[in-house]
C-alpha cells in the first residue's frame, strides 16, 4: 500500500502590509498589544507593533499640540485614555505650551532693548532688564560666567574652547571634547560591544532590556546581563509544541524529532500538534537546515556561512544571530547591520581643529592652507614654507603663510609675489641723478659710463672727472703754446700782443688760469701811441659747464684793481668803472663793481644759461678816472669755454 504525499504553500504578507495592519490597528482605536494576522512570522509581528506604537503617538502628539494652541490647561479629565497616554498628550502640550511663551517674551525683550540701561540687580539672566548677555557688574560694564568671555563689542559673552587654548586638564589616553560654557575628558579607546562610555570615563552596561534594543519575541522575557542579554519564555508550551529562537510556541515536527516514530524512518506526516505516519519531506525553518541524513533540522550558524555582518563581531544564536557592532558603529535593529557612525556630525567642533572628515568606524581631521597635522592628529601646526625655497630670493614665515622678499636691486613680482624682477635703476625718476654721464642698467644693479673721451669714473662709480690733458701730457700743443685744460678736453692757446704792445712775463693763477699781459710801449715822437688811454691788455681763460639749472647769475671772474674802495669824497681821487666791450649775441655777462679788502674789484657773471659746447670771447674794460677825466684804461680779454656736460 503506498502513501501519498501532500503539501500545501503558505503565501506570507511582506513587511510593508504588515506595517500598514499595525497603522490600521491604532487608527481604529485597538490596543497594539492584540493584534490580527495570527500566521504571520516573527519580523511581521515586530512591524505591527512598532508601525502601530508609532502611529498611536502621533495621534496623542497631535492632541496635545491642538490643546496648547488653544491655550488649555494641562490637567488630566482633558486627556482621554490610558495614564500613559495622557502623559504622552501632556508632555507635547507643555512642550508646545512654553515655546509659545518664549516666543511672546522674545518679542517682548526685542521691544523693550534700547530703553533699559545695564544695572546689577541679580536677577534671572533670560529675563534680566539688562543689556549684558550674562552677567552685569555696574556702571554699564558686562562680564561673563566661567567658561565665557566678553566679546568685543562689551556686551555679548562667547564659549571659550579650552581645548584649542589648552586650558583643560585631561590626561594621556583622554581627549578634550569642548562643550558650552565647558568642557569634559573622553577616553580614546572604546568599552566594547555592549558598554558605553560615560561622562567620567568609566564604561557601563548597555541595558538591552530597558532601551528595548534586543531582539527577544513577544512570548519572551529579556533578561539584561553584564555586555548583553538572554531571552527567557514567558509561559510554556502545550504538548507537541516547542519553543523557537526567538520565544514563540511552534509545533514540534514529530516527523524529524522521532525518527522511529513510523515503521520505515522518517515517513511523517506532520499536523499541527499532532503527527500520522505518511512519507513526506522535512521541512525546516529559517534559521534550520535539514541534516546531511535528512532526518531532523539542525541550526544554521549564519556566523560562519558569510559575511552577514559585513565585517562586523556576530553571534550565533538558536535559530539565528546577532551582530556585535565594533567601535564607530551603532547597531540598526531593523536590518540588524552595523551602521557607521558619523563622529564630525555627532561631535561638530570638538575633534579637529580645522576640518573634520568621517571615515568608515573612525574619522580623521585635516587642516586649512598654511598648516599641517600636529602628531596628535587633531591640532593644526604652521608650516613653515620658507624651508621649502618657496620665494626666489628671500622668505619670511607667517602664521599660515609667508612673505616674499627680494634683495637689493630686485622688486617682488606684481604676478605671482613669488619672483623677484630686476629693478631698471636707470629708468627710475632719479636714474637721471644716479650717474653724472649715463646710466646701464644690470641685473639686481647697475653702472654708469662717462663720455668717451676727456672724463674717466671717479672711484664712486657715480661721478665723471676730468682728466687734465696739460698736467698728464696727452695733450698736442706745441711748445710755442699754451696747454689749456677745460671739461671734457684741452685748449692750446697762444696770446699775441696787439701794436704798440709787448708782451710781459706770465705766469699760472689759480683755477686753473692763464695769464698773458701786454704792457704798451710807444715810440717817441707817436702822439697817437701816447694818447691812447689803454696801457694793459690782459689775456686769461675759463672752463665752465653747462649750468643744467639755471637759477640766478652766477660769478665766473674778479678783477682786482689798486684803486682804494669808499674814496669818492677825497679830493684828487682815483674812480674806477667797468664796462663790457665785446661779449656773445644774447649779452649772457655783466660786471658788477664791488670792493674787497679796501680795494675796489669787479665782478664778472653770467645772467643767462648758456649750452655747451660753446668758445666765447669777453672785453671789459677797467676805467680809471680823476678829476673827471679818463686818465688811463686796462682791458682783460677773457676766453671762456663752455663744456658740453653739467660735470
Amino acid at each position: 500500500m503506498s502513501l501519498l504525499c501532500q503539501s500545501t504553500e503558505i503565501q506570507l504578507p511582506t513587511e510593508q502590509e504588515c506595517c500598514q495592519n499595525g497603522r490600521d490597528w491604532a487608527q481604529g482605536g485597538l490596543q497594539c498589544t492584540n493584534l490580527g494576522l495570527s500566521l504571520t512570522s516573527l519580523t511581521c509581528r515586530i512591524a505591527q507593533e512598532q508601525c502601530c506604537a508609532a502611529a498611536v503617538e502621533d495621534r496623542l502628539c497631535e492632541k496635545g499640540i491642538q490643546m496648547a494652541k488653544e491655550q488649555w490647561v494641562c490637567e488630566r479629565p482633558f486627556f482621554q485614555g490610558e495614564p500613559w497616554e495622557t502623559e504622552k498628550s501632556k508632555v507635547i502640550f507643555s512642550l508646545m505650551s512654553i515655546s509659545l511663551t518664549f516666543t511672546y517674551l522674545s518679542i517682548l525683550a526685542r521691544l523693550t532693548l534700547d530703553t533699559v540701561m545695564c544695572t546689577s540687580s541679580p536677577v534671572s539672566l533670560l529675563f534680566s532688564d539688562t543689556l549684558c548677555s550674562q552677567l552685569c557688574e555696574g556702571n554699564g560694564t558686562c562680564a561673563c560666567l566661567a567658561g565665557y568671555q566678553l566679546d568685543i563689542d562689551g556686551v555679548n559673552c562667547e564659549d571659550v574652547n579650552e581645548c584649542l587654548t589648552d586650558s583643560h586638564n585631561c590626561v594621556i589616553d583622554q581627549v578634550c571634547i569642548n562643550t558650552e560654557g565647558s568642557f569634559h575628558c573622553q577616553r580614546e579607546t572604546s568599552c566594547g560591544p555592549g558598554y558605553e562610555l560615560k561622562d567620567d570615563n568609566t564604561c557601563q552596561d548597555i541595558n538591552e532590556c530597558a532601551l528595548e534594543t534586543h531582539n527577544c519575541g513577544p512570548d519572551l522575557f529579556c533578561n539584561n546581563t553584564e555586555g548583553s542579554f538572554l531571552c527567557r519564555p514567558k509561559v510554556e508550551c502545550s504538548g507537541g509544541f516547542i519553543r523557537d529562537a526567538v520565544g514563540s510556541c511552534i509545533d514540534v515536527n514529530e516527523c524529524e524529532a522521532h525518527t522511529s516514530s513510523c515503521p520505515h524512518g522518517p515517513d511523517l506526516y506532520q499536523h499541527i500538534g499532532l503527527y500520522t505516519c505518511r512519507r513526506s519531506t522535512v521541512p525546516c525553518g529559517r534559521g534550520y537546515r535539514l541534516t546531511q541524513d535528512g532526518s531532523r533540522c539542525e541550526d544554521v550558524d549564519e556566523c560562519r556561512t558569510g559575511n552577514v555582518c559585513v565585517g562586523q563581531g556576530c553571534l550565533n544564536l538558536v535559530g539565528t544571530y546577532r551582530c556585535e557592532c565594533k567601535t564607530g558603529f551603532t547597531f540598526n535593529s531593523f536590518n540588524k547591520l552595523c551602521k557607521d557612525t558619523n563622529e564630525c556630525r555627532h561631535y561638530p567642533g570638538r575633534l579637529c581643529a580645522h576640518k573634520c572628515e568621517n571615515t568608515p568606524g573612525s574619522y580623521q581631521c585635516s587642516c586649512s592652507t598654511g598648516f599641517k597635522l600636529s602628531p596628535d592628529k587633531r591640532n593644526c601646526e604652521d608650516v613653515n614654507e620658507c624651508d621649502a625655497d618657496s620665494c626666489s630670493q628671500e622668505c619670511a614665515n607667517v602664521y599660515g603663510s609667508y612673505q616674499c622678499y627680494c634683495r637689493r636691486g630686485y622688486q617682488l613680482s606684481e604676478f605671482d609675489g613669488i619672483t623677484c624682477e630686476d629693478i631698471d635703476e636707470c629708468a627710475l625718476a632719479l636714474g637721471g641723478y644716479v650717474c653724472s654721464y649715463h646710466c646701464s642698467n644690470a641685473q639686481g644693479s647697475f653702472y654708469c659710463n662717462c663720455p668717451p673721451t676727456g672724463y674717466t669714473l671717479a672711484y664712486n662709480g657715480h661721478t665723471c672727472h676730468d682728466i687734465d690733458e696739460c698736467a698728464v701730457g696727452s695733450h698736442t700743443c706745441s711748445f710755442s703754446e699754451n696747454c689749456f685744460n677745460i671739461q671734457g678736453g684741452f685748449r692750446c692757446l697762444s696770446f699775441r700782443c696787439p701794436q704798440n704792445f709787448r708782451q710781459a712775463a706770465y705766469r699760472p693763477r689759480l683755477n686753473d688760469l692763464v695769464v698773458g699781459r701786454c704792457i704798451k710801449v710807444c715810440k717817441p715822437y707817436d702822439t697817437g701811441c701816447n694818447l691812447d688811454p689803454v696801457h694793459f691788455v690782459t689775456h686769461t681763460a675759463l672752463s665752465l659747464p653747462t649750468i643744467r639749472d639755471f637759477n640766478g647769475p652766477k660769478e665766473i671772474v674778479s678783477l682786482q684793481t689798486a684803486a682804494v674802495a669808499n674814496n669818492a669824497h677825497l679830493h684828487g681821487a682815483t674812480q674806477v668803472s667797468f664796462d663790457i666791450l665785446v661779449a656773445d649775441d644774447r649779452f649772457s655777462f655783466d660786471v658788477v663793481k664791488r670792493s674787497y679788502n679796501g680795494m675796489v674789484m669787479g665782478t664778472v657773471r653770467q645772467v643767462k644759461p648758456i649750452v655747451g659746447p660753446r668758445d666765447i670771447v669777453l672785453e671789459v674794460a677797467m676805467n680809471y678816472v680823476k678829476s673827471g677825466h679818463l686818465s688811463h684804461r686796462n682791458i682783460v680779454v677773457i676766453n671762456v669755454f663752455i663744456s658740453k656736460f653739467w660735470f
